[in-house]
């Protein structure tokens, strides 16, 4: 079955994906985003953690491999992507991160734009999802060009007090920027149930709601949920992309285009890009350079649960605070030293989260009195690219991930000294949980883009190199992970593309 052919397809609703289709909202273009999943219910469990955690209500049910182990991802396929459950952090990369660093373990390389080209985008982003923060107070932070557009989440007493102890320490905590409709006449509500969850009453900045539906506003814009591409189609010569092979709800269809963006999520354009192989590209579009499905990173990522037995908390929005003192060296040292990363607080635990990690003879009462007397964190370091850390497809289609860790003994350091930070800050008891490949909420790296075709898939705007209409627009093109969280560059370079596609090629 065949469609009519559109001026722009493009491949997947998240970040990426809805920012480029948000550029182009209202132009002559006639787009269709293509995701596979549905649009997310809003329903009751939305917010029961037992759903969410204990059910994996909401997680896809693909069985990956790494080797000889299967698992079953922290995959979610909806409108909006991986946003849907996010934590709403929103960080800027720092200005050197977009240079070459030396890490304990190797080199974190350059990118082939700088920060000042991107900055312009971060503050139009930024206005978008409506970012909740504070300028002027992470010693880190790169040059603004304006103000954050809302003032920062005010921390809840028990944050606040924190705060006021590590600044004690010689600290510089700041509020954590987040996609929050917070304030007077805004949707949020403080529910306690925002990190990895699904908002519920569309309170979270997510990629839907401030990307994707004011797209569709706009009559030349067409969404199709439940639609999933297998591969891309070429011309004869190979150069140019004609059509996405798909399966539409169990049913398989050709759509044709005249240009394609594919923002699949780094790992799953990987995938479309070698399931679309050719007699005249045998390892996969836009990889005559042999990059397509390397340098997979995901953050070096620990959780910290703080204990104090005597004191409850009963925050309901702890994101409001992070520390970047460690992010370029050991602030213990003077800053010198690799850099160590990031520390911000994560989600408020609940017992059903510990349950499927925790041994299971842990009675629940037990992880009850645990997290209502906990503070919870979440330590993140700079995953370097390595060529071995890989995304593959086995015989079956499944995906094959290989993740060969680096930088491990500096996020090691980090632990220790944000453990001892935490106890000088009044918790005696702090137990830590690694996070592994299961939990790819950081997944980058794997079409990286660069200023040279041998070394990299795509160009500096995002253009695969081998193909004349292919962009490809995710946390793939990312030749390098920083330490913060990466949506918010995503957005930048996408409503970057996206101008790009509409004032330069789509004219």
């Amino acid at each position: 079955m065949q469609d009519r052919v559109y001026d722009v397809v493009i491949i997947g609703s998240g970040v990426g994906g809805g920012a480029v289709a948000l550029q182009l909202a209202g132009s002559g273009a006639r787009v269709l985003m293509l995701e596979r999943g549905p649009v997310l219910p809003r329903e009751a469990q939305n917010w029961d953690p037992e759903a969410v955690f204990v059910d994996l209500r909401y997680r896809s049910t693909e069985t990956w491999t790494s080797g000889e182990r299967r698992f079953r991802p922290g995959q979610y396929y909806y409108v909006g992507g991986c946003t849907k459950f996010y934590g709403t952090a929103m960080f800027r990369f720092r200005e050197r991160d977009f240079e070459a660093i030396e890490h304990e373990d190797g080199v974190s390389p350059a990118w082939p734009v700088r920060y000042a080209e991107l900055e312009p985008w971060y503050d139009r982003a930024e206005r978008l999802f409506g970012i909740r923060g504070e300028a002027g107070l992470d010693p880190t932070e790169p040059p603004r060009s304006h103000p954050y557009p809302h003032p920062a989440i005010p921390h809840e007493p028990v944050l606040g007090r924190i705060a006021e102890r590590l600044e004690a320490q010689g600290l510089h905590p700041f509020p954590m920027p987040a996609a929050v409709d917070f304030g007077a006449g805004g949707r949020c509500q403080r529910c306690g149930t925002c990190d990895a969850f699904a908002c519920r009453i569309d309170a979270k900045g997510d990629a839907e709601m401030c990307l994707v539906q004011p797209a569709l506003r706009q009559p030349n814009v067409e969404l199709r949920t439940e639609v999933m591409v297998d591969k891309l189609v070429t011309d004869d010569s190979g150069r140019r992309i004609v059509a996405a092979e798909v399966l539409d709800q169990g049913v398989r269809r050709r759509i044709e285009g005249k240009l394609f963006v594919l923002s699949a999520g780094a790992i799953n354009s990987a995938v479309i890009l070698q399931r679309s192989a050719t007699e005249r590209h045998p390892n996969g579009l836009a990889n005559a350079s042999d990059v397509v499905g390397r340098h997979f990173m995901n953050h070096n990522c620990t959780a910290l649960v703080a204990v104090h037995p005597l004191r409850r908390n009963d925050t309901k929005f702890p994101k409001t605070l992070a520390i970047n003192d460690y992010y370029f060296g050991d602030a213990d040292d003077g800053g010198k030293g690799p850099p160590l990363g990031n520390l911000q607080l994560l989600g408020k635990l609940r017992e059903p989260m510990l349950r499927g990690v925790m041994p299971a003879w842990m009675p629940r009462a037990v992880g009850r009195a645990l997290t209502s007397h906990s503070v919870d964190w979440y330590v993140m370091s700079e995953d370097l690219p390595h060529r071995d850390s890989t995304v593959r497809l086995n015989a079956d289609g499944s995906v094959d991930l290989r993740w060969h860790r680096t930088n491990m003994k500096a996020h090691r350091k980090f632990v220790d000294k944000a453990t001892t930070i935490l106890k000088k800050a009044g918790f005696p008891v702090v137990l830590t949980r690694p996070f592994d490949m299961a939990t790819p909420s950081h997944q980058c790296g794997t079409v990286r883009f660069g200023s040279d075709p041998a070394t990299s898939a795509l160009d500096p705007m995002c253009k695969a190199w081998d193909h004349d209409n292919l962009y490809v627009v995710d946390a793939g093109f990312f030749p390098s992970s920083a330490a913060v969280n990466p949506a918010l560059t995503i957005a930048a370079q996408a409503l970057r593309v996206g101008h790009h596609l509409r004032t330069e090629v789509l004219q």
